[in-house]
């Protein structure tokens, strides 16, 4: 089962045509397996006019989603058809409160799939819509403001001042995150996300799975998402 969906997210016959996906990588993924499952395509494509192609032609309401996302597309050409798809299947008739959506990606610990799950993330390209909905009323809420993975903002966002904590990368965050809010301070912190709109795919992913995968137990993510340049 899974070496059959690692060879299709990879090629897809459609009248004739191979369509190559390069799927996003990531260094290890804490869902590697899932059953009940039917797929959709976001290729990057030249050819059209936002150089995306979209194939939902097979998916099924009441199924867990593999959204297979091709790395090279930028987030302001992703996002707005992943949030179409999310929609679609909150809208539908025929639904399982069970099932979930994921994006899939090449773990590349293991040489196979991985999965991210994204079923309740709310993504939004205006400030004003990004509130605290799903939040664990966590301790302290920090905000991280992704420009590159050379160039990132930790700070918090008061209601007259905003006060940095760190600038950093992708390399040093978790280092920085545990300094400013060692385990011994007992603050459950919550991350909520100001993303370039115009790194890739495989750059937000690579990102965000270092983030869920951290052994920081006491820092989660927020489930609003704001692409925001």
């Amino acid at each position: 089962m899974k070496y059959f969906l690692l060879i299709i997210s990879f090629f897809l016959l459609s009248c004739g045509n191979k369509k190559v996906l390069q799927l996003p990588e990531i260094s290890t993924s804490e869902i590697t397996e899932i059953n009940d499952v039917s797929h959709a395509y976001l290729f990057y494509d030249e050819t059209k006019e936002d150089s995306l192609e979209l194939n939902r032609k097979n998916l099924i309401s009441t199924t867990n989603w593999l959204v297979n996302v091709d790395k090279r597309l930028t987030l302001k050409q992703a996002i707005p058809h992943i949030k179409y798809l999310q929609d679609k299947k909150d809208n539908s008739s025929h639904k399982n409160k069970n099932a979930k959506n994921y994006f899939t990606c090449n773990d590349v610990s293991r040489k196979n799939l991985g999965f991210v799950e994204f079923t309740d993330v709310n993504y939004s390209f205006e400030q004003k819509k990004i509130g605290s909905i799903n939040s664990r009323k966590s301790n302290v809420s920090l905000f991280i403001r992704y420009q590159s993975k050379d160039s990132i903002t930790i700070f918090t966002d008061a209601i007259k001042c905003i006060v940095i904590i760190a600038q950093t990368n992708c390399e040093n965050i978790l280092n920085d995150l545990k300094k400013a809010f060692p385990e011994s301070s007992n603050k459950e912190i919550e991350l909520n996300l100001k993303i370039n709109p115009n790194i890739t795919f495989q750059e937000y992913i690579s990102f965000k799975s270092t983030l869920i995968d951290s052994d920081l137990n006491y820092i989660h993510l927020s489930n609003n998402e704001l692409i925001f340049n």
